[in-house]
């Protein structure tokens, strides 16, 4: 009787806790931060070593890990629908529970594993289902203590499931809407120049060189509309997963070289030295190579962007354990306090004192997406007259 009361309380308890879940999940636009509470939750309800949320490519059909716990390095990996878990969970649409993965045909998850040294032994799996169409997977590994999973945890999981589908639906939605708004503003002012200049040429007192000169204006402009649509392209599919990701061997010294072979010549022409550090010790990253490389550049050509004559830009490259890092460090004016906090936002440019930085100030954004994608992250320090240095961590390979 007193197991029955315990146990009682204890289911009592768990869905209590999942209600309030529930009312988090509702709240959360945020994509990133709602699918670290969504798997955070997931392996709290089930009492598991790790859970994760994969969600399909709407473009390519893939399945991307977006999200987990306790698997470090996972968001690049990209899992087959043919010999996965979660692969038939999508194409089934229902739930699947494997209490033993050794005597499992499916061996997806061994790539997973070796990728982020998790040892998997049981999987709990359930679709996650918005407009009654597949958008995910919600996955939660190893009951703790050896256990096995039980009719309870995948009714919890479940509902987790259902609410969290529609929460990711919502945050996707919230995305996207927000940041067209966020384009049609940024698109008026140059859009607003084509239009004056190419009004000031159809005057009858224009002389024609003048009209030189507006037109070299309207190319300029409609230059920076075009870049900044790339852009805008660029970021949408990364923030909602549809980018493709390469899974390649990388040498990421290779990759340096190559970057700082691009910026050289313009580093010359602003009188900037540029020097490269790499350690003997580097090991190779599992990603998508070009992606990477964009990564890099976008960092060392905000260094040269802001930097004066006489200013001196390092490329450094280290590997400590299990993790490689590459430092961009420049001897520039470096960034004030109150710019630090906003300098990965969407659209935000650092004041240049001599006003010369221009852009979309979309690169540093895109920067961070693809650098965790790669399950890495990007860092900055920075002291005003002291110059700055972003550092990039990245999993190297197993």
């Amino acid at each position: 009787m007193t197991d029955q009361v315990t146990q009682y309380k204890e289911r009592i308890a768990r869905l209590e806790g999942l209600l309030e879940i529930n009312r988090s999940l509702v709240a959360m636009l945020d994509l990133r931060p709602l699918l670290y509470c969504i798997v955070s939750a997931a392996r709290e309800l089930t009492q598991t070593e790790a859970s994760s949320i994969l969600l399909v490519d709407r473009n390519s059909g893939q399945l991307h890990f977006e999200a987990a716990t306790n698997l470090q390095g996972v968001r690049s990996i990209v899992v087959p629908m043919e010999g996965s878990v979660a692969g038939q969970v999508v194409q089934s649409g229902k739930s699947v529970v494997v209490s033993d993965v050794r005597n499992d045909s499916r061996t997806a998850y061994r790539q997973t594993d070796e990728q982020s040294g998790f040892v998997t032994r049981s999987i709990l799996a359930v679709p996650l289902i918005a407009r009654e169409k597949v958008i995910g997977v919600l996955e939660a590994m190893n009951k703790k203590e050896g256990n096995e999973f039980t009719d309870e945890d995948l009714e919890l999981l479940t509902v987790l499931g259902d609410q969290a589908a529609v929460a990711v639906q919502n945050a996707l939605l919230f995305q996207q809407s927000d940041l067209i708004a966020e384009m049609v503003h940024e698109m008026r002012t140059p859009l607003a120049a084509v239009v004056a200049y190419a009004e000031l040429m159809q005057r009858p007192s224009a002389t024609l060189e003048q009209n030189r000169q507006f037109a070299d204006i309207i190319l300029h402009e409609a230059e920076r509309l075009n870049d900044m649509a790339r852009s805008f392209l660029d970021l949408a599919r990364l923030e909602s997963g549809r980018a493709h990701m390469a899974q390649d061997p990388i040498d990421m010294s290779t990759v340096v070289r190559m970057v700082v072979s691009v910026v050289l010549p313009q580093a010359d022409a602003r009188q900037i030295g540029v020097s490269v550090e790499l350690a003997d010790n580097l090991l190779s990253v599992v990603g998508d190579a070009q992606r990477l490389h964009q990564a890099i550049l976008n960092l060392l050509s905000n260094a040269v962007k802001y930097c004066r004559p006489g200013d001196n830009i390092t490329v450094a490259a280290s590997c400590d354990g299990s993790v490689l890092s590459v430092s961009v460090i420049d001897t520039g004016p470096g960034i004030s306090e109150d710019a630090l906090p906003r300098i990965f936002e969407r659209f935000y440019r650092v004041p240049s004192a001599e006003d010369q930085a221009v852009g979309t100030g979309l690169g540093l954004t895109i920067t961070r997406q693809i650098i965790e994608a790669h399950g890495g992250h990007i860092t900055v320090s920075s002291e005003v007259g002291q110059g700055t240095t972003f550092t990039v961590t990245l999993p190297v390979s197993a």
